[in-house]
């Protein structure tokens, strides 16, 4: 069976930057067991793999692996394949709309609108499958300890640490200064023992900053997933802007925020968020940004 892939580098407008992603574009007839093999083999934060739907109005059923296991909802891989797809044209024999696809996925139907720059596709922005939802807080302590971090670095003012989710749960805590965000580091055997407890096992530490492009900048850790560090995590970051929104006292707002990530490991990402609180509830959340194509091959499997 010969599969056809290709790799995209998501939220970034240059090769080698970003996050990458593999999308395998005719995974139809691989099993479980076999796709999570593939994506071990690509080792990518997230490989994802492209099923013919099984409601005709859809675009496509998507699936999406991490090295270790599957993702029911992640935010690069639907912005990277929802890129992909339009670039190649068509998918199973059928036209891919170059305006806006809708994936099945585990977390449920996911919209993504697609960004143009003059005629040529330039990336995609996606709304999140689920509302926000927002989980109990998380020890200041172990956050700290899983970071690398003393408790004091970490900022309460606007919340203590906490599990918030569009799709897919992170642990979101938000750090007192950019240079405490960069002194970070994942320590593996806190993750491992204490963390995957949790029911939230990624955690997302972010600070805001008075920049002239940013307003936040984030880190995401993930070792015992087999993701030392995510460059860029559309999934935390819309469930980061839904948490924004939801904190502040306005009953009806619309929040947009621009966030980098990946500085710190020379794989810079820039995502655009945006959030809307209507009557007091947050009602929609979305994520977004540029994507270019890095490699297509393929596949032989026996």
């Amino acid at each position: 069976m010969k599969l056809d892939f290709v790799t995209v580098d998501v939220f970034t407008d240059r090769q080698f930057a970003g996050n990458p992603l593999g999308v395998v574009l005719n995974a139809e007839g691989l099993t479980t067991q076999q796709m999570q093999a593939i994506a071990a083999e690509f080792n990518l934060a997230e490989t994802t793999f492209v099923l013919p739907p099984k409601d005709p109005a859809n675009t496509a059923e998507v699936r999406i692996f991490t090295p270790r296991y599957e993702m029911p909802f992640a935010g690069h891989p639907n912005v990277g394949t929802a890129y992909a797809l339009a670039r190649a044209g068509t998918s199973y024999g059928r036209s891919v709309p170059q305006d806006q696809v809708l994936f099945e996925e585990k977390a449920g139907l996911v919209p993504v609108t697609l960004l143009h720059d003059g005629g040529s596709i330039s990336g995609a922005r996606l709304a999140s499958p689920q509302p926000l939802s927002v989980g109990g807080d998380i020890p200041v302590e172990l956050v700290a300890s899983a970071c690398s971090l003393s408790p004091d670095n970490i900022a309460t003012a606007h919340h203590r640490p906490c599990i918030a989710s569009c799709g897919a749960a992170f642990i979101l805590a938000e750090l007192k200064s950019r240079d405490v965000l960069a002194r970070a580091a994942a320590r593996t055997d806190v993750f491992q023992h204490e963390v995957s407890k949790l029911p939230a096992t990624s955690i997302l530490i972010y600070t805001q900053v008075n920049e002239t492009e940013i307003d936040i900048r984030a880190r995401m850790f993930a070792p015992h997933h087999g993701i030392p560090e995510d460059p860029a995590t559309g999934s935390a970051n819309v469930a980061l802007i839904g948490l924004l929104v939801h904190l502040r006292s306005e009953p009806d707002l619309r929040l947009r925020k621009t966030i980098a990530q990946g500085v710190e490991m020379g794989r810079p990402s820039l995502l655009k968020a945006e959030a809307e609180k209507t009557n007091g509830v947050v009602t929609t959340t979305f994520v977004g940004g540029q994507c270019v194509h890095v490699m297509s091959g393929s596949i032989q499997t026996t």
